[in-house]
């Protein structure tokens, strides 16, 4: 009998350690085939660490863009209107030529709307410029784009700012 019940203790051991092994190894395949998973279909951390930090300077970059912030940090007094318009145009080609790669950690849509911020927001300066004489004074041009802004809603830059914030929710 007693060698009948140590028999039994041996077996049931036995059975729980290969249990125990089979856990372990089936564990490592479940880590490993992730691993892979996410290796090949581009989800892992550091493709979200990049996509992350392409939304945070795009969003930057909207901010940047806004009107009332492009006036508001470019000092226009003593420019005439053609220069005040001028480096509104450069600040807006620079800021997006900055970001211009940031374009492929995010969607295509994503990347149209900045581009339309970009442009739309040129074509505003552009066509504010074109109401006043060009040798008039630059805090003119300054003031028709702040008043423009306030009177026909046309920041572009908060709906960009939304939808940025939207699609990097999702990431997280």
């Amino acid at each position: 009998m007693d060698l009948t019940n140590t028999t039994i203790q041996f077996a049931l051991f036995t059975f729980i350690f290969i249990l125990t092994l089979a856990v372990i190894g089936l564990y490592i395949y479940i880590k490993e085939t992730n691993k892979k998973i996410g290796s090949s279909t581009g989800f892992n951390s550091d493709t979200h660490k990049l996509k992350l930090q392409a939304y945070e300077r795009l969003t930057v970059f909207a901010e940047r863009a806004a009107l009332k912030n492009l006036v508001s940090r470019t000092p226009t007094n003593g420019l005439t209107v053609l220069d005040a318009q001028l480096i509104f145009l450069e600040s807006l080609k620079a800021e997006y030529d900055y970001n211009v790669s940031q374009q492929i950690y995010i969607t295509d849509d994503m990347w149209k709307a900045i581009t339309n911020l970009k442009d739309q927001n040129t074509y505003i300066v552009n066509q504010l410029a074109a109401t006043l004489p060009s040798n008039e004074n630059g805090i003119e041009l300054s003031k028709r784009i702040l008043e423009y802004i306030s009177n026909n809603n046309a920041e572009l830059s908060q709906i960009v700012l939304d939808a940025l914030r939207y699609e990097a929710k999702k990431i997280l």
